[in-house]
């Protein structure tokens, strides 16, 4: 049951954009930073919704909407909705037990939710939480931690396993320095204060998190684990991967027994590298605008990849904040999309029940925006749905 003042607050929340300012109220400056931020000059990030804006539906009328349905079939599993939850790291300093939420909103939702490997709870308590969650994971650098890593995951029960591939170094993030960001934290005056004066957050994340459950640590970029998320002294394991080609995903691909999804393709030639490597599925992404600052929007090059991987499905993140964006999307040729921000700044301000709303959000604009578009199945969109309202034509 929810309480009446977070009934209240989710009543004033209309759409995934509402839940930025709400959770920027909420979190500290930090913390809040982290989650909104990208890269150097924001290009990447902008680019992401500027995608969506190039393009125009052209409706049908007088069609039958009256029995429509937005369930889709993704690997054998029918989802509710066409949309999931993109990796989303550190989510239980935003969000009490944040990645646990997240994963408990998605299964009640009956959508799949993609859990961050940079998490502060163990992916074996996750999996024990949700049987449909998929693991995210950044290859560590050597072969013997990425065996291990890949045998933990399956142990866990994950039918599921993401692995991200344009996280070759750490990228600029300047936004964070600027914010008070750091990885562990480093306990200052400045951060002390950003706690005090956000109380809400104090008391119901990060204070209820350390009493009952320590110090958070990340757990899960590899096998073992990885330092606490908040240290005076001790460095995380940024450890270069630029090392790392294609072999190392194919020794993934004959390690790993599930379903193996690979997300950061932007180039319709890895799109088919990665397809004849073993890839079940691609995920095409510029990491949120958080890796390469210039690297384009995902719906920009998503037909190319989806033309040249036609027996696989291609999906995609980036910018998705309506449910306009996610027919947008599927009308280009994805077979899903995923969402990330606005998933967290929803489990900031009312943990799952933010979650259950955003979430409800969504698919409601989704079956609404199928009823005016003129369409009773996600089957029938393609490009003929879509002009280019500035830009380059359609490729």
């Amino acid at each position: 049951m929810m309480d009446v003042w977070t009934t209240r607050r989710l009543q004033g929340l209309l759409c995934l954009d509402d839940f930025e300012p709400a959770a920027r109220s909420y979190l500290p400056r930090p913390i809040f930073g982290y989650i909104a931020g990208a890269v150097e000059t924001d290009w990447s990030l902008k680019d992401n919704r500027a995608a969506f804006a190039e393009l125009g539906f052209l409706p049908r009328m007088l069609v039958d909407v009256s029995k429509r349905s937005q369930q889709t079939t993704l690997f054998g599993s029918t989802y509710a909705t066409p949309f999931g939850i993109s990796p989303l790291g550190i989510s239980a300093l935003y969000a009490y037990r944040g990645d646990i939420v997240l994963a408990a909103a998605a299964a009640a939702a009956n959508i799949p939710m993609i859990m961050s490997s940079s998490s502060l709870i163990r992916l074996e308590d996750v999996a024990r939480q949700s049987k449909t969650a998929w693991f995210q994971a950044y290859l560590p650098g050597d072969v013997p931690r990425i065996t291990a890593l890949i045998d933990r995951v399956a142990e866990a029960g994950f039918g599921t396993l993401v692995i991200t591939v344009d996280s070759q170094v750490a990228g600029n993030r300047e936004n964070n320095i600027r914010a008070g960001f750091s990885t562990p934290l480093r306990p200052t005056l400045r951060l002390a204060w950003d706690g005090i004066t956000h109380p809400r957050w104090l008391f119901g994340t990060f204070l209820r998190t350390l009493l009952r459950h320590g110090v958070p640590h990340f757990e899960n970029n590899y096998a073992t684990r990885g330092p606490p998320i908040m240290s005076p002294n001790v460095l995380r394991d940024y450890s270069e991967r630029g090392h790392l080609t294609w072999e190392h995903f194919q020794l993934v691909r004959r390690r790993w027994k599930g379903r193996l999804v690979i997300k950061g393709i932007l180039d319709k030639a890895d799109a088919i590298t990665a397809r004849e490597a073993g890839a079940d599925g691609i995920i095409v992404s510029n990491h949120g605008g958080r890796q390469l600052d210039g690297a384009v929007a995902a719906l920009r090059v998503l037909p190319g990849i989806v033309a040249a991987c036609p027996d696989i499905p291609v999906m995609m993140d980036g910018g998705v904040r309506r449910g306009t964006d996610v027919l947008k999307a599927l009308a280009l040729g994805a077979k899903f999309v995923f969402v990330g921000r606005p998933f967290g700044y929803a489990a900031a301000v009312a943990g799952t029940a933010g979650v259950n709303h955003a979430i409800g959000l969504l698919s409601a604009e989704v079956n609404r925006d199928m009823a005016m578009l003129g369409i009773a199945d996600l089957q029938e969109l393609d490009p003929r749905r879509l002009v280019r309202v500035k830009g380059h034509a359609l490729e």
